[in-house]
């Protein structure tokens, strides 16, 4: 009956969409398609990359618009496509980053803008970047703000760092990403943009806009087409019944779907709004019938009125968020138009921009109640007395959303209709006090100010209160206070708390006793982390809402509720009374400037232009091609790993839950299945092999068990995740799972004795000569995931003769070739392996990237079909390995001056199962923990096999650590002594000959050493020693911030490896170059390109002093270039160029001959022309070499400082990096703006490593961190607010390519300042609690953990500093 009335028109059976003003129209659709597998594999837009594949990186996002013809408006919005499924885009538009403009029809200004504030380094997140920014754009131009100057937008600065707020980069930093966004901004400061490629320092305003890409936003894309508006009628919904997929358009119709579902007891049934809880649920389960909810009215509509705002449930975030915000039109009281725009502001921090435009307010209640989701909105509705409406059947509810979320999960056939959000003011149903303020804050502590993470815990505190009639102080009439996401099934009311405080007169004694109440009340389920840094939050958020009310000298002002903050605001506010302020050092979110100082050089034109990334601008617009972009072959297959997940355990075998398992599975390889003359390897390098999977022993959780293969991807990730493997301890010996466990078995790894660095000095001596010793310290330092934006992956086709074409995202093609034909048994002729760039790398594609090309491989050569492989971000980051984890062990002896006499260290270092390249590393640790002059170095260092997944080469392998051991001992000698750090580093930098002699073979010349000269430098550009004094006055005036600043050195020291080259000129004068290193986004290719005009515009002919658009760089292929070793350890960059000049050489030289004999002949010669008669002569213009460096400078240091800034909030840990100031010596650099980006970008990822990133495993060593919800990379809103680099041009450096130096990996090193800031912070904070108790503060011995996470630092800042801090008050009034 239902379907008859519903009709058959076609245009609701039919799914009908636009991409790029392209109209598609499908019939047949699978309703769990998402809009990221439709646009990737069945059209030619591939910039939508996937990454994480649960909305939490904006790598997929693209603009989606919608026509409302009553309105006659469009409505555009960025989604996450991988989240969004492709039935719920009917009638709308798609706009992705090709539509915007091409190499073909014109980039975009977003694209060439992206390109010259060089914003863009391996590319793979700058597509979702573009939309994103112009997604702002749009929705700037159609507000009322005044007509923005020529070139410029409507968009405001804070809307365009905002724009991009949720996307992920791994490879530049944010700054300059920040910088392309914010040059569309009509309130820019031109001055506060960073370096670029349209005008050079001191140029003036006028002149900065005339050189940027015009922007026309008169002339701006149409996003939604007109042949779609002339189809588009909202009143009829898709309903692919054929499909599954079903639109109601009223309760009813719904009701009835859900009556026939009952009749058919089989049939699973999901509702769908925005689909965005798939992002963090994951559900691998295909439903019968899928029903989009959003075209209800009664669940789509926002209702205001005296009373206060109904929004329905199918409302999206964003949408909750325009209504809360709206203007009052005399509806409401203005207090309680306040209560919702803090709502509003809350709700703007939970997830990104592109998930709450699809996520529903209703959709994350519904996952609170029913999956107890960890929601911001259920807490803050709470606290204001939120109601919701219900229906079950045909039985309707209103219900308080306290009971709604204390009942048994729904079942699936309740559906939340609405929300219903109260008006609030002062005496409203609670007291007639005519003097009372209301006081309404929210509160979440996550590891990003900006959201796009999960708090640790929210909070919500709504207040009435007044003065007390019998005496001084504040009387609290009324409050409901509600916390939640901190390891319980939903947010609480703290009801005992709330009885408590009612009616009390604020003083230190009632909240002592509140804060215990809290304790009492805020109690995370069991299993739940760092439950005692919970509560302490609850504590802390209680402490800020009431703290300064409280005292004799508080009086209440009205603009306590003024809605711009939320500080605590007394009558009297002078400077001895700011430890009462909690906001008045309130800082802006994002990044507010930098400052850069470049000089460039044209001694070698074009080498040293800062012009922009080759190949940035096709980035930027999507047409730049990755591996897993290239377009499948015919009857292609994909595959997927299955792993272990026990750390030593027989394999029995493997099954498959056959209810679960996907159809267009079709083979199961495992190491049974390699070829009889092959090997089980898969991937090898001169310390040992690793087998390609697991043969009937498992080593370690995360070893690769087998390899299933099936029709698509998603059907492949889906039979790997049913996949069952049987396992058997028996007659096993228990796992090593820690380095000390391997000292006990003697499970080491043998270094090689080259590799092995020499002790330096007399260790005896120095302590002997010690004046003070600090005897067996210990460090644990643990590991780091890469995050490089695209995963592992591969593309393996059968060619003729027994051959295998294999593209990979690699950097280091010829590991994997020889691998792939080892393991096939095949001769090393008939394998190729093909690699054009890589979605970032920083070690994790070098050698982890060769099982993945080897297992397609094996797949192909078993099944003669091509197979392909993406692998997911869970498995990826459970494969990798990542940093290695160790424990350090030291003992130092010092001077009373602070001069180190002598270190002693035991290092124990984890490298997993498989050697891998962990021998290398006590090489790499002692490059450069040596920075310091530590008078007598010894070390025993230990290479451990542990059974837990082999450690790779991450970005400054060793390195990193060693700088870090280095510091942790500075730090510690200063505590000692009651010094100041930056003085115990001072005295301990190294002299030219104590340089010389930590680094006999690396030390240069002594004009080489700018260390020394860097130090003092930044000193003075950083005003280094008046911040120590202005930030040692904020302390004294502030109780609850904390400020600390430190300044670093780094000694890095780098090997320059052979490297081959090949140049052709062909007969038009074009140019292709192939090289040995690979284009990871570091800017290789550009600075080869730059190098090849250069040596070839030697010839002196006319039009050859312009070369650099005549050279292109093509793909690394191991058959036509062997020999291309790793690209790693920062100097494949200028080892690539020196191979391109030599051969550039060689063809200059062959060249010559033919130029002298031609201008005997005319007057001048054109390049064209030239090269024209060298084809027709038959001269050789193709030339090759294998550039092989000196042994006596094949090895050189880097120098570098940082100074970095941070300030600490000690009720909750959070962090605040407020400046960084880097000088760095870059000899002189090849291009400053490439080098820029490195140093920026290694910077910011040694952030991640110090502050940031955790990677934990469980019991069996199998990672727990699976993703973006719980590893948290650096964003936009955790960079340092103001970020400023130098690049030091040294001079000559003859024994350099063109007196160059490396910058790819040292200046992470440099990111240990801002660890170091913060643990002077801390001991601030630290003196403070000890003066609280009357305890000696001038010794406060602690150590500050890596990464220095929010919970680590409120922990060592006291996690019950409140309690303490109120028993002192309570002292003082004694």
């Amino acid at each position: 009956m239902m379907e008859q009335e519903r009709g058959e028109a076609n245009s609701r059976n039919n799914l009908v969409f636009a991409i790029n003003g392209e109209r598609f129209e499908l019939t047949t659709v699978d309703p769990c398609t998402s809009l990221l597998d439709f646009l990737r594999s069945q059209t030619r837009f591939k910039s939508v990359k996937l990454s994480c594949g649960e909305g939490g990186c904006g790598a997929c996002v693209v603009l989606l618009s919608k026509y409302d013809p009553v309105l006659d408006r469009v409505e555009d919005f960025t989604v996450s496509s991988c989240l969004t499924l492709l039935c719920s885009v009917n009638g709308c538009s798609i706009t992705t980053t090709e539509g915007l403009g091409s190499s073909k029809a014109g980039f975009h200004p977003i694209h060439q803008r992206f390109s010259g504030f060089h914003a863009s380094q391996c590319g793979f997140c700058t597509p979702g970047m573009c939309v994103s920014l112009f997604s702002a754009l749009v929705n700037a131009e159609k507000t009322h703000r005044p007509e923005p100057p020529q070139g410029f937008s409507k968009l405001t600065v804070s809307e365009a760092e905002k724009a991009i707020a949720g996307n992920l980069c791994r490879c530049t930093g944010y700054r300059p990403i920040a910088d392309a966004c914010k040059s569309f901004a009509a309130d820019v400061d031109m001055e506060d943009l960073g370096f670029n490629s349209f005008w050079t320092k001191g140029e003036t305003k006028q002149v900065m806009v005339s050189r940027l890409p015009p922007y026309k936003h008169q002339s701006e894309i149409c996003t939604f087409p007109e042949f779609l508006k002339k189809e588009n009628n909202p009143a009829m919904p898709l309903d692919l019944k054929r499909n599954c997929w079903h639109s109601p358009v009223s309760v009813q119709e719904l009701q009835s779907l859900f009556e026939f579902n009952d009749s058919n007891k089989q049939t699973s049934i999901k509702l769908v709004v925005g689909n965005t809880g798939m992002g963090y649920y994951k559900e691998v389960k295909h439903y019968d019938r899928y029903i989009d909810i959003r075209h209800i009215p009664e669940l789509s509509m926002i209702r205001r009125d005296q009373t206060g705002i109904v929004i329905g449930a199918t409302v999206t975030i964003s949408k909750a968020i325009e209504a809360l915000k709206e203007e009052n039109r005399g509806d409401f009281h203005s207090q309680g138009v306040t209560v919702f725009k803090k709502i509003a502001d809350h709700m703007e921090k939970i997830a990104a921009g592109f998930i709450r435009n699809s996520a529903s307010i209703g959709g994350n209640l519904v996952m609170a109640q029913r999956n107890h989701f960890p929601s911001d909105i259920s807490t803050i509705l709470l606290a204001v007395g939120g109601k919701v409406h219900l229906i079950t059947g045909h039985k309707y509810e209103k219900l308080m959303l306290e009971e709604f979320l204390e009942r048994p999960p729904l079942d699936s056939r309740s559906v939340l209709l609405s929300i219903e959000i109260p008006c609030w003011y002062p005496g409203r149903n609670l007291t007639s006090e005519t003097k009372s303020v209301l006081l309404f804050e929210t509160y979440r502590a996550a590891p990003r100010p900006l959201g796009n993470a999960l708090p640790h815990l929210n909070a919500a505190f709504l207040a009435e209160v007044s003065p007390c009639n019998t005496s001084d102080g504040i009387k609290i009439n009324n409050c409901q206070l509600a916390f939640g996401a901190f390891g319980t099934k939903h947010a609480i009311r703290a009801k005992k708390v709330e009885d408590f405080l009612i009616g009390k007169v604020l003083s230190f004694s009632v909240l002592y006793e509140a804060t215990k109440l809290v304790r009492a009340t805020v109690v995370p389920e069991d299993g739940t982390p760092n439950p005692a840094y919970r509560s302490s939050l609850a504590v802390g958020y209680l402490f800020e809402f009431f703290g300064s009310l409280t005292g004799k000298r508080a009086q209440i002002s009205n603009d306590r509720f003024d809605g711009c903050n939320n500080s605590f605001l007394l009558k009297d506010l002078k400077v001895k009374k700011n430890y009462d302020q909690f906001d008045q050092t309130k800082l802006p979110t994002l990044i507010s400037s930098a400052k850069h100082v470049v000089e460039l050089s044209r001694e070698y034109y074009p080498v040293g232009e800062p012009i922009a990334k080759a190949g940035a601008a096709i980035q930027a617009s999507g047409e730049a091609v990755f591996v897993d972009d290239i377009p499948s072959p015919a009857n292609c297959l994909y595959g997927a790993f299955i792993y272990s997940t026990k750390s030593l355990a027989w394999i029995k075998g493997i099954e498959f839950n056959s209810k679960s398992l996907p159809s267009g599975v079709t083979a199961l390889l495992s190491y049974k299945d390699i070829p009889k003359c092959g090997q089980n390897i898969g991937s090898k390098t001169i310390f040992g092999a690793e087998p390609l999977f697991a043969d009937e022993l498992t080593r370690c959780a995360g070893q690769l068990v087998a390899f299933v293969v099936a029709d698509t991807q998603k059907n492949a990730d889906r039979a790997a995740n049913v996949a069952v493997v049987n396992y058997d301890m028996l007659n096993l010996e228990l796992p090593i799972l820690s380095v000390e466990e391997a000292i006990e078995r003697s499970s080491l790894f043998e270094v090689p004795p080259f590799l092995y660095p020499s002790q330096i000095g007399d260790i005896s001596k120095g302590m002997d000569e010690a004046d003070h010793k600090i005897i067996s310290a210990e460090i644990k330092l643990g590991s780091q995931y890469y995050f490089y934006m695209e995963t592992q992956t591969a593309l393996a086709v059968p060619d003729e003769d027994n051959c295998m074409v294999v593209y990979s995202s690699i950097q280091c093609p010829e590991n994997a070739h020889a691998t792939i034909a080892r393991c096939l048994g095949i001769p090393e002729h008939n394998v190729r392996v093909i690699t054009r760039r890589v979605g970032g790398g920083f070690g994790g594609k070098a050698i982890k990237a060769v099982p993945v090309a080897t297992a397609c491989a094996l797949a192909a050569y078993k099944l003669c079909r091509p197979v392909r492989i993406y692998v997911n971000r869970k498995t990826d980051m459970i494969m990798a390995g990542g940093r290695h984890p160790m424990k350090i062990t030291y003992s130092v002896g010092f001077k009373s001056n602070g001069k180190i006499t002598a270190l002693q260290l035991d290092i124990l270092i984890d490298a997993g199962i498989f050697p891998d390249i962990s021998p290398i590393m006590p090489y790499n640790i002692l490059g450069a923990l040596k920075k310091y002059d530590w008078g007598a170095l010894h070390f025993d260092i230990k290479v451990c096999r542990t059974n837990l997944p082999s450690r790779s080469a991450m970005r400054a392998p060793g390195e990193v650590q060693g700088s870090f051991i280095a510091e942790a001992v500075i730090e510690h000698v200063a505590c000692s002594l009651s010094m100041e750090a930056d003085t115990i580093r001072n005295i301990n930098l190294h002299t030219y000959n104590s340089l010389n002699w930590f680094y006999e073979d690396s030390a240069g010349e002594s004009k080489e050493y700018t260390l020394t000269s860097i130090w003092n430098k930044l000193a003075i550009s950083s005003n280094f020693i008046q911040r120590i004094e202005t930030i040692k006055e904020f302390n004294r005036l502030n109780i609850w911030w904390k400020r600390g600043i430190s300044r670093v050195p780094i000694v890095h020291k780098v090997t320059v490896r052979p490297t081959p080259g090949k140049v052709s000129i062909l007969s038009d004068g074009s140019v292709v170059v192939e090289v040995g290193g690979i284009e990871l986004g570091q800017g290789l290719w550009t600075k080869v390109k730059q190098m090849v005009a250069f040596a070839l515009s030697s010839i002196q002919c006319t039009g050859s002093g312009d070369l650099l658009e005549k050279v292109r760089v093509v793909q690394s292929d191991t058959l036509n270039l062997i020999q291309g070793g790793f690209t790693s350890g920062s100097t494949t960059s200028e080892s690539s160029c020196e191979a391109a000049r030599l051969c550039c050489n060689t063809l200059v030289q062959r060249l010559a001959p033919l130029k002298k004999r031609l201008l005997q002949e005319m007057v001048s010669i054109n390049w064209e022309t030239l090269i024209l008669q060298a084809h027709l002569q038959a001269v050789n213009l193709s030339a090759s070499t294998f550039y092989v460096p000196e042994f006596t400078s094949m090895n050189y240091l880097n120098y570098g400082a940082a100074v970095s800034e941070v300030e600490v909030n000690l009720l909750t840990g959070e962090t605040t990096i407020l400046q960084a100031d880097i000088m760095y010596d870059c000899g002189q650099s090849l291009n400053p703006a490439v080098d820029l980006g490195q140093i920026e970008g290694a910077f910011v990822q040694g952030i991640g490593f110090f502050m940031l990133e955790e990677y934990p495993t469980n019991s069996d060593g199998l990672v727990t961190s699976e993703g973006t919800w719980t590893y948290k990379i650096p964003t936009m809103d955790t960079i340092p607010k103001q970020f400023n680099v130098e690049i030091l041009n040294s001079g000559q450096h003859q024994k350099r390519v063109l007196s160059s130096k490396a910058s790819g990996e040292p200046p992470l090193l440099l990111a240990v300042s801002v660890h170091c800031a913060t643990r002077a912070a801390i001991k601030e904070a630290r003196k403070q609690l000890l003066s609280w108790s009357g305890l000696d503060k001038s010794n406060s011995t602690f150590h500050l953990e890596v990464p220095a996470t929010m919970r680590v630092v409120k922990e060592l800042c006291g996690l019950d500093s409140v309690e303490r801090y109120l028993e002192w008050r309570m002292g003082r009034q004694t």
